[in-house]
């Protein structure tokens, strides 16, 4: 088992990895819209950030060996299900493969976030 970190995504915000590869998969943790710079959370609403979700994920497995083509299955947290549209809409464009995904509403998020997004992608 190896565990991932890359800074050019946030760090992880508690006792967690980025990342872990195991059995010829990477297990991302939920990726937030922080912009990893600063550690914040994009400005804008959920469109902004989801793809800066995706495009941390993009860093992480990228880091990991793997990308976002090889992701079989994500799972998708909203602070709000009346943004679902809104949320496929940037979405679909990032992966155009349709892995297999699921998609909750929770009830609050990190740092008040509005979407996280994990991933599982072959190795």
């Amino acid at each position: 088992m190896k565990t991932v970190f890359t800074p050019a995504a946030p760090a992880a915000i508690g006792p967690y990895s980025q990342a872990t590869v195991a059995g010829g998969f990477v297990f991302t943790s939920g990726q937030l819209g922080l912009v990893p710079d600063s550690g914040l959370l994009c400005p804008g609403g959920t469109g902004e950030q989801t793809a800066q979700a995706i495009e941390n994920l993009r860093a992480v497995l990228t880091a990991a060996g793997s990308d976002l083509s090889r992701v079989v299955k994500t799972t998708c947290f909203l602070s709000d299900l009346n943004d679902f549209a809104l949320f496929n809409s940037v979405y679909e464009k990032y992966f155009t493969g349709k892995p297999a995904r699921s998609c909750v509403q929770a009830a609050a998020l990190p740092k008040g976030a509005l979407v996280e997004i994990e991933a599982v992608a072959e190795a």
